[in-house]
């Protein structure tokens, strides 16, 4: 099961305490995923089982209406769906109006403000587009969220609701329809915990803090390899300046410190210079040794830098002079 299938399983077992919440919740899933057609009848699309006995409940527990579900399976993805359809009957004209899915002057594009005046209404109306329209990226990967619906203004109304709840969130068109989303665990993590799925916010944020670790466990190990690196490739250039001077000058050229030291690196080119201080007698300050390690660059650098003596070419005595 993915994890929006696990979010929506939980979310569609939340009835709400209040009438007012219920018919919130039940609008903004007939505005994503329901279809009015002549005289009034009504289809619900969803591919969620547990979600479709969320529509069935509320439409008979606040309207008493007859609803007719049907199974389909899909050839092409071998998944179910299920049609929710209420006939045309007494009471469903005025159901769809309590709904504020119509108004006097035709179908309400935006969000009904009578639907959503309180918070717990306004949690409830996005726990149903969620329910209708929502998809949430598995937390083992990036964090994303959606809210698909059918229209401009109910995307800007479902956006305008999150920043109320200080959810960050934005509007896109795809295609023929609308998306609302928001990325990133916090805001994810808050609208779980504001529309009600408690198991899925401890799941996310369970994860969330999986992956810091790892994140963090991994970032420490590049960073020490990084300077595992560095501190070999410091340590060839040392070794590669001290025998520039042993085949120019001789080791003994060296002051004594200098040259305890030197013989010190030659048998121990990979390690690190607080490693290499201690293998001196007495213990040698990472920093002496430092210092001491600069000292002989220096000096190889000037004996690179130093112009070498011309030799003349030897004469044969015995050559005759052209």
């Amino acid at each position: 099961m993915s994890f929006t299938a696990e979010v929506k399983d939980e979310l569609s077992r939340v009835m709400p305490e209040h009438l007012s919440c219920r018919k919130a919740e039940l609008s903004a899933l007939v505005r994503t995923q329901g279809r009015l057609s002549g005289n009034y009848r009504l289809e619900i699309t969803t591919e969620t089982a547990p979600v479709a006995r969320a529509v069935v409940k509320l439409l008979h527990d606040i309207y008493q209406l007859k609803t007719e579900i049907t199974t389909r399976r899909s050839v092409l993805h071998k998944t179910y769906n299920y049609l929710i359809t209420v006939p045309a009957q007494i009471g469903l004209e005025d159901a769809i109006r309590d709904l504020g899915i119509l108004s006097a002057t035709g179908l309400e594009l935006g969000i009904d403000p009578r639907l959503v005046q309180k918070s717990c209404c306004a949690a409830a109306y996005l726990r149903g587009a969620f329910l209708g329209g929502g998809f949430i990226s598995n937390p083992q990967g990036d964090f994303h969220l959606e809210l698909t619906c059918g229209h401009e203004s109910l995307a800007n109304g479902l956006v305008a609701l999150l920043a109320k709840a200080s959810i960050p969130a934005r509007s896109a068109q795809r295609r023929s329809d609308w998306i609302v989303y928001s990325k990133g665990a916090e805001p994810i993590l808050d609208f779980l915990a504001l529309v009600g799925a408690h198991k899925g916010m401890l799941k996310m944020e369970n994860v969330r803090v999986t992956k810091s670790v790892r994140n963090d466990v991994n970032r420490r190990l590049n960073a020490e390899m990084a300077n595992q690196a560095k501190s070999i490739d410091a340590a060839m250039e040392q070794v590669r300046a001290i025998r520039l001077l042993v085949e120019s000058r001789g080791i003994e050229s060296l002051p004594p410190a200098l040259r305890e030291l030197a013989l010190l690196r030659l048998s121990h080119p990979d390690v690190s210079l607080r490693e290499l201080g201690e293998c001196a007698n007495p213990p040698l300050s990472k920093s002496a040794v430092y210092h001491r390690v600069r000292r002989i660059e220096a000096i190889a650098r000037e004996q690179l830098s130093a112009p070498r003596a011309s030799k003349r070419p030897r004469t044969n005595e015995n050559q005759a002079k052209g």
